[in-house]
């Protein structure tokens, strides 16, 4: 069987046209691609503008839990919301204090969520919505334009499914699934149910990250780039530190405490997924000569670095 996300460009058309998209996963026939199941990530729109629409599912390959019998995936924003939540939104003045939970988001809305569902039924078993209210399209880039949902809104994507791994918490053996969001921020919940183990914000988020196209995990430590897409102010945790640039964090797999930060050397954004190899780090970097970096998965140390002449968005393949 073959199981895939949904997304859509809808969220770069006009004001006027956005938007009635869906996001949606879908389990297929390999030899046939006949549809089996599929799963919305919102509730109806029926077709009408102004209502839920977005929720699409953008991120990396989603991940299979064979044992559970589950399959787990990430979620990215919402592209528009209705008038009831709107005007909620609007109450609390765009309140969404991370990692609290936001009065105004409803439980059917599934957007920047992590969500188990059962791989034979499509069902979902379990989810967790991490993001509060982030509604928003690129027309909406001018804030001021009144057709746009109050904002400026976190971003909160999950750009990335959740990886699976297992550590003793408190003594305990979990199963966990780990995912880092465009906000910065890092979630581990419990696979059997959703339940929140740790957060951690590991750095800046941004309009395209934050954590974003894939983490990675050797199951002693989870390790993610942070893109700083807006160029802030980045604490290179656990040091007072800090730099405007993108760079690369490490943190425990059992707590989410940040074990070390790099910055990236020349300067650069840091948008390339990362890879654990042997007890390296390796990561890319989107500084015009493309250098790639290896780093001592421990501390954090730059051990090499090789310049590829272009722009890093990529992560890397180990052999």
């Amino acid at each position: 069987h073959f199981y895939v996300g949904t997304s859509s460009n809808e969220e770069t058309v006009s004001i006027e046209r956005c938007c009635i998209f869906r996001g949606s996963f879908v389990k297929l026939n390999a030899r046939t691609g006949k549809i089996l199941w599929r799963t919305y990530m919102l509730p109806d729109n029926f077709g009408q503008r102004g209502e839920y629409a977005g929720a699409a599912i953008w991120g990396s390959s989603p991940s299979i839990d064979i044992h559970r019998n589950h399959v787990y995936i990430g979620i990215g924003n919402l592209y528009s919301a209705p008038k009831n939540v709107r005007d909620c939104q609007e109450r609390q003045n765009n309140r969404t204090d991370m990692p609290s939970t936001d009065e105004c988001v409803e439980p059917e809305n599934h957007s920047d969520s992590i969500i188990a569902l059962d791989l034979d039924t499509g069902k979902i078993k379990w989810f967790n919505q991490l993001g509060g209210y982030d509604v928003w399209f690129f027309a909406c880039n001018n804030v001021s334009n009144p057709k746009c949902p109050p904002g400026p809104n976190l971003g909160a994507d999950f750009a990335a499914a959740p990886m699976m791994l297992t550590t003793y918490v408190d003594g305990i053996k979990r199963d966990l699934a780990v995912a880092v969001q465009k906000s910065g921020y890092a979630w581990a919940l419990d696979r059997d149910n959703g339940k929140l183990i740790w957060s951690t914000e590991a750095g800046p988020g941004g309009l395209t990250g934050g954590g974003t196209w894939g983490a990675a995990t050797d199951e002693k430590r989870v390790y993610t780039n942070i893109a700083n897409s807006d160029r802030k102010n980045f604490t290179l945790q656990p040091s007072t530190k800090a730099t405007t640039a993108g760079g690369w964090v490490a943190m425990d797999s059992k707590s989410g405490r940040v074990l070390w930060s790099t910055a990236d050397p020349s300067n650069g954004t840091a948008n390339g997924p990362v890879t654990v190899a042997n007890g390296v780090v390796i990561a890319g970097s989107t500084f015009r000569q493309g250098p790639i970096y290896a780093m001592n998965a421990m501390t954090g140390e730059i051990l090499w670095s090789y310049k590829t002449g272009a722009t890093i968005y990529g992560g890397a393949s180990v052999s």
